[in-house]
């Protein structure tokens, strides 16, 4: 079975950049999809981009376009996030998942356990 770990979360300021990690075990990632999804206090949660299981294809929410880039690293099993120019409401545990292509949640079957991610001053 996949297990997803994300790594990567932390403090920062705004205007600062963090790199989100979720490394895959069990499978290859080569047979999946991946989102990453935050979820602020008292919101719903939220797809911010995801990538198709070949790397070809990506995709972004309007609030990250230009400032968030997904990767993956098939030798490494490992998906990341590369996060620039954060903002306060970026602040939210991010979560990566794998299963089908898209921004929605319902498209995933494997969820990680979450990573910290704070934007203040």
């Amino acid at each position: 079975q996949l297990q997803l770990v994300e790594s990567g979360g932390g403090l920062v300021q705004p205007g600062g950049s963090l790199r989100l990690s979720c490394a895959a075990s069990g499978s290859s990632l080569d047979y999946y999809a991946i989102g990453w999804f935050r979820q602020a206090p008292g919101k719903e949660r939220e797809g911010v981009s995801c990538i198709s299981s070949s790397g070809g294809s990506t995709n972004y929410a309007d609030s990250v376009k230009g400032r968030f880039t997904i990767s993956k690293d098939n030798a490494k099993n490992t998906v990341y996030l590369q996060m620039n120019s954060l903002k306060p409401e970026d602040t939210a545990v991010y979560y990566c998942a794998a299963g089908g292509y898209g921004l929605g949640s319902q498209m995933y079957i494997y969820w990680g356990q979450g990573t910290q991610v704070t934007v203040s001053s």
